[in-house]
């Protein structure tokens, strides 16, 4: 909740839970904490894998990797929610191929990634900034740089055409997590 909370006051956009390996009584815990410091804040919760989760503690979006969502038989983005609920999805892609299949399918939004090599995906090969120039030439719905990126990398990437970012270890792991998200805010104004 601490982070929640200096991350919201550095004025992030989103944030997203995202706990690989934890269990998902833990993941649906915490997912009702973070909640409460996300709407008092007027930020979106993104629950990351678990649509069941999204759904039950009412977080706005889940965003989906592409074993989790494509390879567990899923076609569109309505099947993840009940008839009824309002949940946004976002896909991860890694190729263009990839972009496009997940366009197809529906969601809110698609993340290009990883741009850099990350400790977050250690095993994923970085994709480079001509995916990230090939998102900005093809895609027309919203979409997120991630992976590796960090202050010193941000007008790189922008220059290739992202305009939506998502950071995860630049922020975790610096000195002071709302000035870090600060700076990145004003980077991108």
């Amino acid at each position: 909740m601490d982070l929640a909370r200096q991350l919201c006051e550095g004025g992030a956009d989103l944030i997203q839970l995202r706990a690989k390996r934890k269990p998902q009584e833990e993941i649906r815990r915490w997912a009702k904490q973070i909640l409460t410091v996300t709407r008092e804040n007027g930020v979106p919760l993104v629950i990351n894998d678990y649509p069941s989760i999204a759904v039950e503690v009412g977080a706005d979006f889940c965003h989906m990797g592409q074993e989790d969502f494509f390879d567990r038989g899923y076609r569109t983005v309505s099947e993840l929610s009940p008839s009824g609920v309002a949940l946004r999805v976002g896909l991860s892609t890694h190729a263009p191929e990839q972009a496009q299949r997940a366009v197809d399918a529906g969601p809110d939004y698609v993340a290009i990634g990883p741009v850099y090599a990350t400790p977050t995906k250690p095993s994923a090969p970085p994709v480079t900034l001509e995916y990230v120039r090939w998102a900005s030439r093809h895609l027309t719905l919203p979409w997120f740089a991630i992976g590796g990126i960090n202050l010193g990398n941000l007008d790189e990437i922008m220059e290739a055409g992202a305009r939506r970012i998502c950071i995860v270890s630049a922020l975790l792991e610096a000195d002071n997590v709302t000035d870090a998200c600060r700076e990145f805010k004003a980077r991108l104004s």
